[in-house]
């Protein structure tokens, strides 16, 4: 550390430095330089001129260690007033999940199963996708998982759901405003690149491990970004000589957008629709960690007991439910898009 004590000196930062030297707790670092008699030189003539670097050098510098405590300090100085703030306003959020778990678990099988087959049906009008997702769920019902499968869906459901409601319009609104799209892109990068994991870590000092909403939170965000994302993309390119001839027919700015500019982007709305399905089932897996019942369970369980059997077929299972959910979106996709052709 010899070139950043000199340049200290050079600098005549010494006496700052000696002045606001404070009796701070060793580094590892130099605990073991200490117990190992060295002076915790690792042959290097030049280190990268780190926070714990420079702070051998200059002990007024702050460490590493009092960057992540300053973050953690300052959220947790925030964290009351955002709760005040985000309790009433997602408290529907867990009404709903619960809501939704409590009528996929209490309506009897055979009620549910061939309302669900019906609406595959409905929204996909291909008997063998329906056929397939009978057997899925049939399957489901012979290993003992289907209520676990079904919590699975019904999770999958009310985010998925939520989603869409909230990411379309904000879609919209950056098609309409280029401002809006400069500022909300560097928010979806940052969503769509934060460690799922990561997404955990501030919802569980803000909410307790056993509200709903703190695993709907997180799979909302976590899902969310590519509806947005294909929203305002399939508006952006709808064919200009279409907007011109329906501004020369006098339409207003809300007749073009539901009459025109909607029906055109549908097409990769829906393909956002898919991905946001997808996203959302390997939330709700990760989700396990903070209580969220389903299949991830399951594969919880297969890790922390090294119950092989257990994970891998739950792990299956979630596979299955993917596939389902894949296979069913891309089928509504075909019948709104004919020319669009199924994976």
């Amino acid at each position: 550390m010899a070139f950043y004590d000199t340049a200290i000196d050079r600098l005549g930062l010494r006496d700052w430095c000696e002045a606001g030297a404070a009796d701070t707790p060793m580094s590892m670092a130099q605990l073991l330089a200490r117990t190992q008699g060295g002076g915790g030189e690792t042959g290097e003539t030049l280190p990268f001129p780190s926070l714990d670097t420079l702070h051998e050098a200059c002990a007024a510098i702050p460490q590493t260690r009092d960057m992540t405590a300053g973050v953690e300090a300052a959220f947790l100085a925030v964290k009351d007033g955002l709760k005040f703030v985000l309790d009433p306003v997602t408290q529907p959020l867990s009404w709903l999940l619960e809501a939704a778990l409590y009528l996929f678990t209490a309506v009897p099988w055979w009620v549910l199963i061939p309302l669900l087959i019906w609406a595959t049906w409905a929204a996909a009008r291909r008997r063998a996708v329906t056929g397939f997702v009978a057997a899925v769920f049939l399957f489901f019902g012979l290993i003992d998982h289907l209520d676990v499968a079904l919590q699975t869906l019904s999770i999958i459901f009310v985010c998925t759901g939520l989603c869409v409601l909230l990411g379309v319009p904000i879609g919209i609104l950056m098609s309409r405003s280029d401002r809006t799209q400069r500022v909300m892109l560097p928010v979806l990068d940052m969503l769509q690149t934060l460690p799922s994991f990561v997404y955990l870590i501030p919802l569980i000092f803000l909410f307790s491990v056993t509200e709903p909403k703190l695993y709907g939170i997180a799979i909302i965000l976590y899902a969310i970004v590519p509806v947005i994302r294909l929203t305002d993309l399939g508006i952006r390119l709808v064919d200009r000589d279409v907007i011109e001839a329906a501004d020369a027919f006098g339409m207003s700015e809300r007749q073009k957008l539901f009459g025109v500019q909607l029906p055109l982007a549908l097409p990769n709305i829906m393909a956002g629709v898919n991905q946001t399905i997808m996203m959302s089932l390997a939330m709700v897996v990760i989700a396990s960690l903070v209580s969220a019942p389903g299949l991830g369970v399951l594969v919880l369980r297969g890790i922390r007991n090294l119950e092989l059997g257990v994970g891998l077929v739950a792990g299956f299972g979630i596979v299955l439910l993917a596939v389902v959910l894949d296979r069913c979106s891309k089928a509504a996709l075909q019948r709104i898009d004919p020319a669009h052709k199924s994976q």
